[in-house]
C-alpha cells in the first residue's frame, strides 16, 4: 500500500484549485441509470471512488466514456444486470445510491450492503423504510438487498425521515422521479450536493422542488432525458486547504471554490484566527499572520460545521494557544485520528462524543495510519507542520476523496512524496516507535 513520507516546517505558499465533489459525482453518476440517453457530467474529479462508481456502471452494462479527464458522457442504454456486487459495494458506501435508480427504471434491485470508511454504524434502513412506502418489497437476502417494485411501478409518497441522511434523501429522489404521483421528503438533508443532484435531475426532465431545504417535492414523470451538467466544488477539500495555509502559516489563493457552500467552516476558522478573504465568487485569500487560538466546535448536519472537517479542525487546534473542545454529533466512532496525533505528541483527550485538545504543542514526526478518508487529510495536516519526518501508510483512502493531493501540495511548497508499495524509507531517531 502507498505511503506519503513527509518533511514537516515548510510554509505553503501559492495558488491551489479545488476539484469537483466527489460526493456530489456520486449521485450524478448513479442518476444516470435512470434513463437510457446520455449524461455529460464535467468537472468530474479524479478519486478513487469515481473510479469505483465507473467500474459499477460498467459491470451492470453502462457505458462510460471519457472524452476529458474530468469530463463523463455515461449511457445506461443498454443495462443488463440490476446488482451491485459486493466487490465493488464493500470499498465504498455511495454505491448504495444504485439502489433507488435500477428500482425506479427496472424494478428491482440487488445491492449489497455498502462499506467505505469505518467511522461507524451508516445503516441503510431509512433508504429501506421509504421505498417499502413507494410500494416496493424489500428483503435481505446473504448480505443484498433485494428490492422489487409493484408491477405497475412505485408509487409517491409521503417519506419522513427519522434521522437526516444525505445519501437516503438522494436515493429517495431519484427513485421518486419516475413514481406514480407525488413524493414529499420530510427532515430531508439540505446539503449543496442534494441541491447539486436536484438540478441535474431537472435538466433530465424531472420535477423536483425544495432541495436544499428540509422539505422536497417530487411529482413523478415517464420518463427522463438527456442532460449536461457541472459537478459543483468540493467543499470539504477548499476547507482542508485553508486549514493548510493557516497551519503552516502560509499564503494561499484558493481557486475554482465556492465559498457560499463553506460559510459554517470559513466563519469557524475566521474565529479562531485564520484570514480569509473572499477575493470573488471562485476564489478566497487564506494567510495566519497572528496566533491561532482555541475554539470549541460542535459537528452538525448542513448547514451545520461538518463531520468531515472535524479531524482538520483538530489537527489545527493542536496549534492552537488553550483548551479546545470538539464534540462529534454525526457519526459514533470518529476520533480514531486522535490517537495518531497523540503519537505524534498531541495532547488530546476523549471521552465518548467530545475530544478536548490542549494547545500549542510541537508535533514530532512519526509512522502514522490512516484509518479513514477525513483522518487522512488530518494526520497530512500535521506532517506539514512536524519537526522532522511523517510516514502515513494507508493513503488509499485519502484517494478516496482528493485528486492528488500530494501533488497540489507540493506545487505550494510541501516537501511530501508518494512511496510506492516496496518504498521504505527511515525516520529520524525522534520517531521511537516501530510501524
Amino acid at each position: 500500500m502507498d505511503k506519503f513520507h513527509i518533511r514537516g516546517g515548510n510554509a505553503l505558499k501559492g495558488r491551489v484549485s479545488i476539484s469537483g465533489a466527489k460526493n456530489s459525482a456520486l449521485p450524478c453518476m448513479a442518476a444516470a441509470i435512470l434513463t437510457p440517453e446520455t449524461i455529460t457530467l464535467h468537472n468530474i474529479p479524479y478519486v478513487r471512488d469515481i473510479i469505483t462508481m465507473r467500474r459499477l456502471l460498467e459491470d451492470i452494462g453502462g457505458h462510460v466514456l471519457t472524452p476529458e479527464l474530468r469530463t463523463h458522457k455515461i449511457s445506461a442504454a443498454n443495462v443488463e444486470l440490476m446488482s451491485a456486487p459486493y466487490e465493488l459495494v464493500k470499498t465504498m458506501r455511495a454505491s448504495v445510491l444504485a439502489l433507488g435508480p435500477l428500482l425506479a427504471r427496472f424494478g428491482k434491485a440487488r445491492v449489497s450492503l455498502p462499506g467505505g470508511c469505518a467511522i461507524g454504524a451508516r445503516p441503510i434502513d431509512l433508504h429501506l423504510a421509504a421505498f417499502t412506502k413507494m410500494g416496493a418489497e424489500v428483503v435481505l437476502e446473504a448480505g443484498d438487498v433485494i428490492a422489487r417494485a409493484p408491477q405497475d411501478g412505485l408509487r409517491g409518497g409521503e417519506i419522513e425521515f427519522e434521522k437526516i441522511s444525505v445519501t437516503g434523501t438522494e436515493n429517495v429522489m431519484m427513485a421518486a422521479t419516475l413514481a406514480r404521483g407525488k413524493t414529499v421528503i420530510h427532515h430531508a438533508a439540505r446539503e449543496p450536493e442534494v441541491r447539486d443532484l436536484a438540478e441535474l435531475l431537472n435538466k433530465m426532465g424531472a420535477r423536483v422542488r425544495g432541495a436544499g431545504t428540509a422539505k422536497i417535492e417530487i411529482d413523478g414523470v415517464e420518463g427522463l432525458g438527456e442532460a449536461q451538467h457541472t459537478i459543483i466544488p468540493d467543499r470539504i477539500e477548499t476547507g482542508t486547504f485553508i486549514v493548510a495555509g493557516a497551519i503552516t502559516k502560509g499564503e494561499l489563493e484558493i481557486k475554482d471554490c465556492n465559498p457560499e457552500h463553506c460559510n459554517r467552516i470559513i466563519g469557524k476558522l475566521r474565529d479562531v484566527g485564520v484570514e480569509i478573504e473572499e477575493v470573488n465568487q471562485s476564489t478566497l485569500h487564506v494567510s495566519c499572520r497572528k496566533e491561532i487560538h482555541a475554539g470549541d466546535l460542535q459537528t452538525e448536519e448542513y448547514p451545520g460545521f461538518p463531520t468531515d472537517m472535524q479531524a482538520q479542525f483538530m489537527t489545527l487546534m493542536t496549534q492552537a494557544n488553550g483548551r479546545s473542545e470538539i464534540v462529534e454529533k454525526i457519526f459514533e466512532n470518529r476520533f480514531m485520528h486522535a490517537s495518531e496525533l497523540q503519537r505524534m505528541g498531541a495532547r488530546i483527550q476523549i471521552s465518548h462524543d467530545k475530544a478536548v485538545v490542549e494547545g500549542p504543542t510541537q508535533l514530532i514526526g512519526a509512522r502514522v495510519l490512516a484509518s479513514d478518508l477525513r483522518a487522512s487529510a488530518s494526520l497530512v495536516l500535521a506532517g506539514l507542520i512536524a519537526e522532522g519526518e511523517t510516514i502515513i501508510d494507508r493513503v488509499y483512502h485519502i484517494d478516496r476523496g482528493y485528486e492528488k493531493i500530494e501533488t497540489k501540495l507540493k506545487a505550494v511548497g510541501a516537501d511530501i512524496v508518494r512511496l510506492r508499495d516496496s518504498v521504505t524509507a527511515p525516520l529520524s531517531s525522534q520517531e521511537g516507535v516501530a510501524a
